[in-house]
Formats: structure tokens, sequence, C-alpha cells
């Protein structure tokens, strides 16, 4: 905007803020969509300027009193308060106008947290989402909400939240079954998709077996799984243990599909143990064979 025209429109800000609110020459409607077209009759005769002014759009129309001016679909399109300023060379009239947010979503803005996580966490994923018209305006009257989260095998969860101020929010379980998960959020015929991952739980628990291997003992588990049934990734460390005579000895292996070994001291009476985080296996006291 050019400083001279700034300077204007400043002016008329001032002087408009001891008029009236409504005036008979200058008749503009109270509140329109955002988009939508509309008119103003403008009494008088002559020639004047009209102003219609906001915080980020500034109308202007060089007009003759006495007529009705129009304005196309699309000419205001930010929500928000505007200020109508009717000037002529002899009188300065004002009137008052709202813009609101069209009804119909045409965006969605949605944030899932988070992207990855465990199977079987009760409310363990959020989502939120704020719901806009065609305009980038944020549609703050209630509008319905419906969130799905469905995993591969097409189990789903739906929960239906009506918008306050523009936002809805909801929780969601993860489910029982690893794999990519939609998470979807629609608004009428717009929607919106985010991807979560869930991963196996811990193992529910451990079961391991013991044999000869030379010198030594071999222990072995079962192939791990958590407690939905899924398994347990390769990497996830399982601690091996012997006591013996009140010396302890302990060995960190990796799964290794689905399994982890390993081989220790072979001490007649022996205590042999193995766990992973928290979950304790079975414990074996090795006898020589």
């Amino acid at each position: 905007m050019k400083p001279q025209h700034a300077l204007l429109i400043c002016g008329l800000l001032v002087a408009a803020q001891w008029l009236p609110a409504q005036n008979p020459r200058l008749q503009a409607p109270q509140s329109i969509a955002a988009g939508d077209g509309f008119s103003i009759q403008c009494g008088g005769s002559g020639k004047a300027s009209l102003y219609i002014l906001g915080i980020n759009q500034v109308l202007k129309r060089e007009i003759d009193l006495g007529q009705t001016v129009s304005f196309a679909p699309g000419a205001l399109h930010n929500a928000g308060h505007y200020l109508v300023i009717l000037k002529s060379s002899d009188s300065l009239d004002k009137s008052e106008l709202d813009v609101t947010a069209a009804k119909s979503p045409s965006d969605l803005s949605f944030l899932a947290k988070p992207s990855r996580l465990s199977v079987g966490i009760r409310d363990g994923i959020t989502g939120a989402v704020y719901v806009f018209d065609s305009y980038q305006n944020l549609i703050t009257t209630p509008v319905p909400v419906t969130f799905q989260l469905s995993n591969p095998a097409g189990a789903s969860q739906t929960r239906l939240v009506q918008t306050r101020n523009g936002a809805a929010f909801t929780s969601m379980d993860s489910t029982q079954q690893q794999g990519a998960d939609k998470f979807v959020a629609r608004a009428g015929d717009v929607a919106s998709t985010r991807i979560v991952g869930q991963v196996p739980g811990d193992p529910c628990g451990i079961k391991m077996a013991a044999k000869p291997s030379g010198q030594q003992v071999r222990l072995e588990t079962e192939p791990l799984r958590d407690c939905s049934g899924n398994a347990v990734p390769d990497g996830t460390i399982v601690t091996f243990t012997e006591t013996y005579q009140g010396a302890q000895t302990t060995v960190d292996v990796p799964l290794k599909r689905g399994i982890a070994q390993v081989d220790m001291p072979a001490h007649n009476g022996a205590m042999l143990s193995a766990a992973s985080g928290v979950v304790l296996g079975n414990q074996i006291r090795w006898e020589g064979q």
C-alpha cells in the first residue's frame, strides 16, 4: 500500500470513530460469509468514495451516490470485522460488517502423535484437527469430525467429535497387531490421513532350555512374542545370567531370527536364568550330564 493511501485510511479510521454505526445514506449487510457476493446501498447524489477496511483486506470504489454497489463473490474472503466508510465532498458516513468463515470445510490441519509406538497402549495415540474453509479461515462454528484408526487386517476404531473454536481432539488405543495403521480425520467431504507405525511390545514371557555344548552349557530361548502374539523384533536384548557359589556372570545377547542363545560355563549346581527388560524367564538349575 502506498504511503499516501495509508495516511488517508488512517485519517478515515480516526474520523469514523466519532460517527454513529449506522446512517440512512449507507446501508450495508451486518454479516456475510467469506467469499459471498454482497451489495451496499449508498444514498444521496454526486460522487463519493466507498471504503471497506479490515485488518487483512482493504477495498475501495469510486461511485455515484444513489446507486447500489455490488461486490462479486470472493471480493471479501478474509474473516474478521470490517469498517465500511462512505466519503463524499461534504460528508463521511460509516457502517460495520462482519465476515465469517464459510460453513463448508475445505481443508484440515491434522496432527497425529506419536508416529510410532508399541501395540496395546490405551489412549496412546492422539489426534488434533483444525478445520478451515477454502480461504484458509478457521471455521469456529461447530463441525462434526470423524476420526478413524484402522490396522492392515481391517479392524478399526472410530470417534465422532464436534469442533470447538475450530479444533477437535481425540485419543485412540494402539491396536493389538503390529504394522502401519491408517489414522484418518474427516470433516464433510474433506479427509486427511496419517500413518502410525505400531511395533511389538515387550516380551510377554521367556522360555529357555539348556543342553550340553562340549565343556559348556548352551542356553537358548524359544521364539519371543509380546502379549498380543506379535513376534518381538530381532535386536532385542536378552540377558542371560549364571549364578554359582555366590559369583554371578551375565551375557547380553540380541535376538536373531526371534531367538537368543549363548554358551556359558557348565558348573554343577549353577542357577541359569534369562531376562529382557523387566520380563523374567524360567530358571534352570544345571546338573552335569
